[in-house]
């Protein structure tokens, strides 16, 4: 399991991205207060993390990463509306945390094939193990 400090900053990292297009929604929020709950994190914590950033921890191993990604995906089709600076940011996002481009590429563009944008996780490891293969 994570650390405290690598959950605070895998949050403070959703965060930043919910910010991306200037438009800060509730259901974001509450996504992210219920991502926070599954992982330990009280609500009030997020709420300080509103007002900050945390220092930014790198996940290991991959499968976290790809998993943070994941969340990243969920949390930006949450409105099912995906801006250009949401897409761009999660593309930045993906290869700070060491994805593929293609990987990355193909999740964003699979994802318009499943009810809600959402991937199922076995398809998106399949996406990951082909592009690393």
């Amino acid at each position: 399991m994570h650390s405290k400090d690598e959950k605070l900053s895998l949050l403070s990292e959703m965060i930043q991205f919910a910010k991306a297009d200037k438009n800060f929604k509730e259901q974001e929020y509450n996504f992210i207060v219920a991502v926070a709950s599954q992982l330990g994190i009280e609500k009030e914590e997020v709420d300080f993390l509103m007002k900050g950033e945390v220092e930014k921890k790198s996940l290991q191993p991959e499968s976290q990463r790809i998993l943070q990604f994941h969340r990243l995906v969920l949390l930006m089709n949450i409105d099912q509306e995906a801006s250009p600076l949401e897409i761009q940011a999660i593309k930045d996002m993906g290869l700070k945390m060491g994805l593929r481009l293609e990987a990355v590429d193909t999740v964003l563009e699979k994802m318009h094939e499943y009810p809600n944008k959402v991937i199922p996780p076995k398809e998106l490891i399949a996406i990951f193990t082909t592009f690393y293969n």
